[in-house]
């Protein structure tokens, strides 16, 4: 018994000095590289492809096709030149003709709920995944909200 209580006796002042030893001192830190905060909160990066499949795929079509004589097609869209007019219509949506690839449509797009972000993802997957063009930036589609908000 006396042998049986030294041991638990040992172990539990082993406990004590470990628990001791760790008191005071600083939490252990993460490093990590030159200008990264690791105490900022991760941002998943917005995925154009996924806002186009929740918010433009009921119209233009998986295959950026559209609907001949009711939804124009994003695929190789000479309306797409000009991506002032391209962002300012996802903002504010269009309603009568429209011409595109020498076609015309007459309906309505309502105005797209969408943060800045994720119409400069959006904007971008179609741009590169069903024409030829680059990247909208989150900048470009500010600067156009912000003109908007003049005129």
């Amino acid at each position: 018994m006396l042998r049986k209580t030294k041991t638990t006796l040992g172990f539990a002042m082993a406990m004590v000095a470990l628990t001791l030893g760790s008191c005071g001192s600083e939490p252990e830190k993460k490093t990590s590289a030159p200008g990264v905060d690791n105490t900022a909160p991760a941002t998943p990066a917005v995925n154009g492809e996924t806002v186009y499949k929740n918010t433009c795929v009921a119209c233009h079509q998986a295959d950026g096709k559209g609907v001949a004589k009711t939804f124009p097609p994003l695929v190789h869209s000479d309306f797409l030149a000009n991506k002032e007019a391209v962002i300012t219509q996802v903002i504010n949506g269009k309603s009568g003709e429209l011409v595109v690839n020498g076609e015309t449509y007459n309906n309505t797009m309502p105005p797209q709920n969408l943060k800045d972000e994720e119409i400069a993802a959006v904007l971008t997957y179609v741009y590169t995944h069903f024409n030829d063009g680059g990247p909208v930036t989150v900048e470009e589609v500010k600067a156009v909200r912000e003109k908007g908000k003049t005129n």
